[in-house]
């Protein structure tokens, strides 16, 4: 991993890391560089550039029609992130977060309980993502595709305030993804009701997808704003909706072991897609430990990455570099079954 200095400016850390042009899939040279507070943009720089910072008020900041593609995951419920949720979950005990047992020595990973959701934290939610979409539109230049996680339980909750914001629904990209939420017997009466799940084991992800409404024609949105499409595989292939997908495991789960970690396999499949010429800047609000981040500059992409935790943002500061120069075994690339 190649080593790099943070550089602080006002209450913000920056980083921007550049890609040789030896290797298209590989960051390899990095370099930090002091940029004057928001808005903050990648006009003149190659690479990433990533933010200790709420996603909102960088949003309010940013500069109209300069955010081509954002792939992100944002923190469903809102509750779940809460200082003291997440201490919780550290604890291993109570709240949001769902403990799962140890199976064959192996302890999983914990899983946030969506249907413990109360009607105000939903309604707290409905209101996030729609100061989310209001924020967001000006931002993107027209024809920008959002891709955005989220699961079978909120979905509703996220969609319907982008579409009512002025985004077009395009699809969902489904992630076939085994996991254990779900499946489970009635809570202490496993015994009495052995037959019995409380709700199906979920198989899969959705991932909304939006776009900004085109300026006119796709074509004439592709020739001016080079967005409006998706990128295909191939000549003969289109991009697919359905993609097979493990969870994160092994050495991407050791560089960055955050909760809601996505496989750069994965990633790097809609992120290559968002941006159908590769130019652009793809944005993600919600970084995380920052594999979206990691995942374009695989791809030798510019983007921007905002993450208003702090710890998780200094994670994403060690974590983008090795996940960026993780190799992944790609079959038939998108839509294949592993």
């Amino acid at each position: 991993m190649e080593s790099f200095m943070l550089d602080i400016c006002s209450k913000n850390i920056i980083m921007i890391a550049t890609a040789t042009a030896t290797d298209d899939s590989k960051v390899t040279g990095m370099r930090t560089k002091r940029i004057p507070p928001g808005p903050w943009l990648l006009a003149d720089y190659a690479g990433y550039e990533i933010l200790n910072i709420d996603a909102f008020e960088w949003l309010s900041q940013a500069e109209r029609n300069s955010i081509h593609a954002v792939v992100t995951d944002p923190p469903y419920g809102l509750l779940e992130y809460t200082p003291r949720e997440l201490k919780k979950m550290q604890d291993g005990r109570g709240g949001v977060w769902r403990i799962p047992p140890s199976f064959d020595g192996c302890q999983r990973r914990p899983l946030p309980r969506f249907t413990v959701l109360t009607d105000e934290n939903k309604n707290a939610l409905r209101s996030f993502f729609q100061t989310f979409a209001d924020l967001l539109l000006p931002v993107l230049v027209p024809g920008a595709h959002v891709f955005i996680a989220t699961n079978p339980l909120v979905s509703h909750l996220v969609y319907d305030p982008m579409i009512s914001a002025g985004f077009e629904k395009r699809g969902e990209i489904i992630r076939v993804v085994y996991t254990l939420r779900g499946g489970d017997r009635p809570k202490n009466a496993h015994e009495e009701f052995p037959d019995v799940s409380v709700m199906p084991k979920s198989c899969w992800e959705p991932w909304g997808l939006f776009r900004k409404p085109c300026a006119g024609r796709v074509q004439d949105n592709l020739r001016k704003w080079k967005t409006g499409g998706l990128r295909r595989i191939s000549a003969q292939e289109p991009f697919k909706d359905l993609i097979y997908s493990s969870p994160a495991r092994g050495f991407e789960r050791k560089a960055a072991p955050h909760p809601s970690l996505k496989p750069q396999t994965f990633l790097r499949q809609i992120v290559r897609a968002a941006l159908p010429f590769d130019d652009g800047v793809i944005l993600d609000p919600f970084m995380g430990s920052g594999s979206t981040i990691a995942a374009a500059a695989f791809l030798g992409l510019r983007s921007i990455g905002l993450e208003i935790n702090a710890d998780y943002f200094q994670l994403a500061v060690r974590a983008i570099p090795a996940l960026a120069q993780f190799e992944t075994i790609e079959v038939n690339g998108n839509g294949a079954k592993r």
